[in-house]
């Protein structure tokens, strides 16, 4: 009987000392909301997948010198695997989500093995709207990815080598006429960077052409530019681009694009078709489809943008395990609007989520996610930007040494930093733009047409 005894009392302990099983975080998405969680969750006792698309974490704010020839994508871009090589409790997977197996709680990929998960973070951001014109796609683009801000790069570059060899008055000023469409932060940087490019970066380049000619036109259905930003700074932003030779019109809609020139409705109805070669869209956003997938999965609600509607800790309503952060998430908890898609949102998600994650493990409660808004900010070319951080509003050479430190700050890796901050400080001391390469450019199609019609006609009877 005591044998026995002792026997059992060994089995029991030896119960007691089998581990328990590691809390499993899958992590779809590696942008600020995404990345920000897996570095808070560094020293907890969890077992995390990253899971992404691309191998790298895109600072996206600067998407827009990458598209202007400022910068290239790897100053703005840091490979996943080399910002989480020291952390040993993360694994970074390139792959491609396809759907989410809620009652088995298992996310399943393209060409890999299903993951399982006891948390699943969701933040896989926003592309391009067309509202409802989709068509517009393959002739304005817009700029939420590298490919994006490269193809830009190339037609604009590709558009001044197209005027420069044409001889037709109507077809240069098309070629030199550029289109942004949309007045939010995004549109406005993009049309002063185009109109610098334009007036000091090129002006020497050229022998047939005059770059400093060049049309660069800004359109916005609102009535004023920068719409989230306080009035006078919004007017503070149209007067610095018209420096620059953008020509800014307000209570504009676009009708239609079909590649060769963009037609316009203004308030009165009026419209107009302008020769435009060169269109870029960024006008409005549509979230990722994994928004579609967990409402038909997890009975998700959704907003005219696809956005997924969160309860205060940022999960979903009915599924805890399952949160939602950054771009992909409709938060106005206490908010007389939604939270916007911004990069500070974002991060600060990433960070609430994880101090969530650990409560929970903890056995904790946790208090909802509150937004410290610290101002916004836009720059709209050469020592011009606008900052509102609420009482505090100014533009001008201080809100772009604000703009410049601050966006430094962000940027992922020391080399990142130093590399940017001294291709910035050449750029304003010489208005040079450095990474003007074409890659991938191709023949205008009326030239490819008149090439056709040439051989035809010379072909032997």
């Amino acid at each position: 009987m005591r044998a026995q005894i002792k026997l059992t009392a060994a089995v029991n302990t030896s119960a007691l000392d089998t581990p328990a099983p590691v809390h499993r975080v899958v992590v779809v998405g590696g942008g600020f909301a995404g990345l920000n969680l897996v570095k808070g969750l560094a020293r907890a006792s969890v077992e995390i997948t990253l899971i992404d698309r691309r191998n790298f974490h895109l600072f996206q704010p600067l998407l827009y010198q990458v598209a202007t020839a400022g910068l290239s994508p790897a100053d703005i871009a840091a490979p996943l695997r080399q910002i989480l090589r020291r952390q040993k409790n993360v694994q970074v997977l390139l792959g491609d989500v396809v759907d989410i197996d809620v009652v088995g709680r298992r996310v399943l990929l393209a060409d890999q093995p299903p993951r399982a998960y006891d948390t699943l973070v969701i933040a896989t951001g926003a592309s391009h709207s067309y509202f409802g014109n989709d068509q517009w796609a393959s002739v304005a683009p817009g700029l939420k990815t590298v490919e994006d801000a490269l193809a830009i790069r190339r037609r604009v570059l590709s558009a001044y080598e197209f005027a420069e060899r044409a001889t037709d008055p109507d077809q240069i000023a098309a070629w030199l006429t550029f289109v942004v469409v949309g007045g939010g932060p995004t549109g406005v940087e993009l049309a002063g960077a185009l109109g610098e490019m334009a007036q000091y970066t090129l002006r020497r380049d050229f022998r047939h052409i005059k770059p400093e000619s060049t049309r660069v036109l800004l359109v916005e259905g609102l009535d004023r530019i920068l719409p989230t930003f306080p009035e006078d700074l919004s007017q503070q932003a149209q007067t610095a681009l018209t420096r620059l030779g953008v020509t800014v019109r307000t209570q504009t809609l676009v009708t239609q694009i079909d590649g060769e020139s963009v037609t316009v409705q203004d308030r009165e109805k009026q419209s107009e078709r302008i020769p435009a070669r060169t269109v870029i869209w960024a006008a409005g956003v549509q979230a990722s489809p994994l928004g579609k997938c967990l409402e038909e999965r997890a009975s998700a609600k959704l907003d005219r943008s696809g956005r997924v509607m969160v309860q205060p800790d940022l999960s979903l309503a009915h599924h805890p395990e399952i949160l939602v952060l950054g771009d992909l998430a409709h938060f106005a908890h206490n908010r007389e609007r939604p939270l916007p898609g911004v990069a500070p949102v974002a991060m600060q998600q990433g960070t609430y989520a994880a101090n969530l994650v650990r409560a929970r493990l903890a056995g904790q409660g946790a208090a909802p996610f509150a937004y410290r808004d610290r101002g916004s900010m836009a720059t709209i070319g050469r020592a011009a930007a606008v900052v509102d951080m609420g009482r505090l509003r100014f533009g001008g050479l201080p809100a772009w040494l604000a703009w410049l430190f601050i966006h430094l700050m962000y940027l992922v890796g020391f080399a990142n930093r130093l590399l940017v901050l001294m291709q910035w400080a050449w750029n304003y001391v010489t208005y040079n733009r450095r990474v003007r390469l074409i890659v991938g450019a191709s023949a205008p199609p009326e030239s490819n047409a008149a090439n056709s019609a040439e051989l035809r006609s010379a072909a032997p009877k």
